[in-house]
């Protein structure tokens, strides 16, 4: 078989791959990365049959992505989960790459969090209601930026005030508390832009992007005067923080985030252990 073949082959692996994806509900951010990753993977070992490359071949491919082509981390495994997936769900073909993971970093960053005063100090600079709207749900519900991109309309329940999240990260839907603060601000923002699909649009009723949402972070960041630095994802975290405040149990906010693990959230136990200490500094007894 030549190359040509093979290359025509690849394309038509890849295109099937997406559409098995989408079939499974995953995100279309999600699809995008598995289809990129696996038109990759497919376009260097083009002159070999997908299915006739070895378990060695691939654990070479992997090893020479780190060592060469020096990726990072993240690249690595998401072409692993990639690679293993797709000959799983092409071939069914169990691929375990899972030995060439880069080993966790034995050290645990506190997430970065915004104080309450500061949250309110940023969404009170914001004079666009679309803006707005757009920062206080994150906020409000501890949304992921692609959350906030792939809700509809209908994922607002206001009679029940809650928010439906659907095929998210890790395929699982969940409900959050839709605060009513959060409503009256959304009806505002109906009036004026009336989104057809989309909660929030951007032009043709098509998802808001990414890049326009953390352009507000910024802008709404620098208006504020709040010095602390901050990105979209740090209004989840502190979401997670000012809940943890408030006193819910660490239990719920696990599913209020979404994580699959309780790990994942425990991190949030430290900052709060730290801020409810009553420790004083030595400088305060000299």
């Amino acid at each position: 078989m030549d190359k040509r073949t093979n290359l025509t082959m690849n394309k038509n692996y890849v295109e099937d791959f997406a559409t098995m994806l989408r079939l499974q509900r995953y995100a279309e951010s999600s699809i995008k990365t598995y289809t990129s990753h696996l038109s990759y993977f497919l376009k260097l070992s083009a002159k070999y049959d997908p299915e006739d490359i070895t378990q060695k071949q691939l654990e070479d491919f992997v090893i020479w992505l780190v060592e060469k082509k020096k990726v990072g981390m993240s690249y690595q495994k998401a072409m692993i989960a990639t690679i293993g997936k797709f000959y799983k769900e092409t071939f069914q073909r169990p691929v375990n790459l899972k030995h060439l993971y880069p080993q966790r970093n034995v050290v645990n960053k506190l997430p970065k969090f915004l104080t309450k005063m500061e949250v309110k100090k940023i969404l009170n600079s914001i004079s666009n209601i679309k803006h707005k709207a757009i920062l206080t749900t994150i906020y409000s519900c501890g949304l992921r930026l692609g959350e906030l991109l792939e809700l509809k309309k209908s994922d607002i329940k206001t009679e029940q005030n809650i928010v439906l999240i659907r095929q998210v990260k890790g395929k699982k839907d969940r409900v959050v508390t839709l605060s009513p603060k959060l409503i009256e601000l959304l009806r505002e923002y109906y009036k004026i832009y009336n989104p057809k699909k989309y909660l929030f649009e951007g032009s043709e009723n098509e998802k808001y992007s990414q890049r326009s949402v953390q352009q507000i972070m910024k802008s709404s960041l620098k208006k504020s005067g709040v010095a602390s630095p901050a990105s979209v994802h740090t209004l989840r975290h502190s979401y997670a923080t000012h809940l943890l405040e408030n006193g819910v149990d660490i239990k719920i906010i696990k599913e209020l985030l979404g994580h699959n693990s309780i790990k994942t959230t425990e991190i949030y136990i430290h900052i709060m252990d730290v801020i409810k200490s009553r420790v004083r500094s030595p400088l305060d007894i000299l």
